[in-house]
């Protein structure tokens, strides 16, 4: 079983023409996705990669059956992609565009009220069911069908520790990115509790970074409701106070913001919490066979 996207998932990229959502569709297919078409104003009727380009999102929906897209516009035309993938029903969004303007993200989350799509980042890596389905820009070479689940704000950290569990023989059931922007779609919480209910995945990897709270907010919920084992990284150790790093969101206003200090606290909530991240990999075998 798995998270959010199935090998039943039909997808559909916005942008698809562009040379980025070619790129990452053609990986996709070959990996198993069901890709079912994409959406470029001004080429819809067109075919691009032997699959249909429709002109709107709804004629994408209503010819295809989509139900998940992947956003591959530039930020400044994201919101309005966005806005119009909720209004035509698509159930998972995932965004992969950083730097949209934060007024642009509150007006999608206040239209999103109502609505029952779940959004990925900005700035997300994307959402991978390895062998299954993938919708965004890792390299799905790197990951395997297993039962650990991973959420993270990082997509490189995504990369190393799936690298390190696969060394190790464990795969995964659904990788998730929900992106580094200051605001984002669905958070840590709403993914840890869609893991917990997932019969198919035993434990889960949260990777966060430096600034807000996001992180022990998501430690104290699994403290009262996962079942599950929950494996903590925080990035950022040696960030400066008052400094961003990388993504917009990564930024230490206080001293509860600070990766020492979110590690303690999950620490304290029972999470198997990483010191280092070349452990990560060993800490979810240790976390397994406690």
């Amino acid at each position: 079983m798995s998270i959010f996207i199935n090998k039943h998932s039909r997808v559909i990229y916005q942008g698809f023409t562009g040379q980025h959502a070619t790129f990452h569709a053609e990986e996709a297919i070959q990996t198993g996705t069901h890709i079912v078409g994409g959406v470029t104003p001004g080429k819809g009727g067109q075919k691009h990669l032997d699959l249909p380009v429709f002109e709107t999102v709804s004629s994408a929906v209503r010819e295809t059956g989509a139900d998940v897209s992947g956003i591959f516009v530039p930020p400044q035309f994201a919101a309005d992609a966005i806005l119009e993938a909720i209004e035509a029903g698509i159930k998972i969004i995932v965004v992969i565009a950083d730097g949209i303007p934060v007024q642009d993200m509150v007006r999608v989350k206040r239209y999103l009220i109502g609505h029952d799509s779940i959004i990925f980042g900005p700035n997300t890596a994307g959402v991978i069911t390895p062998g299954e389905c993938k919708v965004g820009i890792m390299p799905a070479s790197i990951y395997t069908p297993g039962r650990i689940g991973v959420v993270s704000r990082s997509g490189t950290l995504n990369y190393e520790a799936v690298a390190q569990m696969t060394a190790l023989g464990y795969g995964q059931s659904t990788s998730v990115g929900i992106g580094g922007d200051p605001i984002n779609g669905a958070n840590f919480v709403d993914v840890l509790s869609a893991f917990n209910d997932d019969p198919d995945t035993d434990a889960v990897v949260l990777i966060g970074e430096i600034g807000g709270q996001q992180e022990v907010d998501a430690a104290r919920w699994a403290t009262q409701h996962m079942s599950k084992p929950v494996i903590g990284f925080i990035a950022g150790v040696s960030a400066p106070p008052g400094r961003r790093m990388g993504h917009a969101g990564a930024i230490i206003s206080g001293k509860s913001d600070t990766a020492v200090a979110k590690m303690d606290a999950m620490e304290a909530l029972g999470v198997h919490v990483v010191r280092n991240p070349a452990d990560i990999g060993t800490t979810v075998k240790r976390a397994l066979n406690s």
